[in-house]
């Protein structure tokens, strides 16, 4: 069953029928972890939101691990991870959507693997591509479908296609602070086109599971020093809001596909 990891603007999902509330208890947190079943017109998805409803939880003290093996219990064999990020290439201005391919990682701290204790031997992944690139042009499919064929199109309608970046670099900072000026200069000259906060260990703890994992990232301001203007809370929750409908369809389409 596709399971649905929501961030920032994306802890509760309104527009959908919930069926039923799983609490599970793991081996790596003493609160047990709840995830939703919920219902639309294409089938059922899972949904969890990961900084807990009512986004209590900051990036850096989410219990990455207790996630995604709750999820594994759940027979869950694919994840999208919606993610708000800061936009550092040029394509990747506010309100454009992408789906990235590769992830630079600069946390620190976070419980990171499931290979750490009661290993017979030490294991590695290959997380050359960290991520799942099949369901990443699925994800790919149901985003430009959604672009051209969304609610509120009229059949034969000619309207402006949300913008899709296929591709990119997502740079995973600590939080929960905003990055400096400085930071995002070397997070440029690294390669990175994205930044944000809670793509990693995410990404690699799905791969240490075998579980099929893409994003889909929406830009929600430019990152820090891309713009004249300061970075606020309120211009991103505007971003987020108008955001949300899109990802809604997306899910529908990516539900029927996958």
């Amino acid at each position: 069953m596709l399971a649905i990891i929501g961030g920032t603007g994306l802890s509760d999902l309104n527009s959908f029928e919930q069926l039923s509330e799983e609490v599970l208890s793991t081996p790596y947190s003493d609160s047990p972890v709840r995830i939703y079943r919920f219902n639309c017109a294409e089938g059922e998805f899972l949904f969890l939101p990961r900084h807990g409803r009512g986004h209590k939880i900051p990036p850096h003290r989410i219990n990455y691990r207790a996630n995604i093996w709750a999820l594994s219990q759940l027979k869950t064999d694919n994840i999208v991870a919606v993610n708000a990020v800061g936009g550092i290439s040029s394509n990747m201005g506010p309100s454009v959507f992408a789906v990235p391919d590769q992830i630079i990682d600069y946390s620190y701290g976070r419980q990171g693997t499931f290979f750490d204790e009661g290993m017979e031997q030490v294991s590695h992944i290959d997380f050359t591509f960290p991520y799942n690139e099949k369901l990443r042009q699925l994800l790919l499919m149901a985003a430009t479908k959604t672009s051209t064929e969304g609610p509120g199109f009229s059949k034969g309608e000619q309207r402006e296609k949300q913008q899709i970046v296929d591709g990119g670099v997502y740079g995973c900072t600590q939080g929960p602070r905003l990055e400096t000026a400085a930071e995002v200069i070397r997070l440029q000259r690294d390669g990175c086109d994205m930044v944000g906060m809670t793509g990693m260990p995410e990404a690699a703890l799905a791969r240490e599971l075998n579980i099929p994992y893409a994003s889909l990232a929406l830009s929600v301001n430019w990152a820090a020093g891309l713009a004249e203007q300061a970075i606020t809370m309120e211009d991103i929750e505007k971003v987020l809001d108008k955001g949300m409908g899109f990802i809604s369809a997306v899910l529908v389409n990516l539900v029927a596909e996958s």
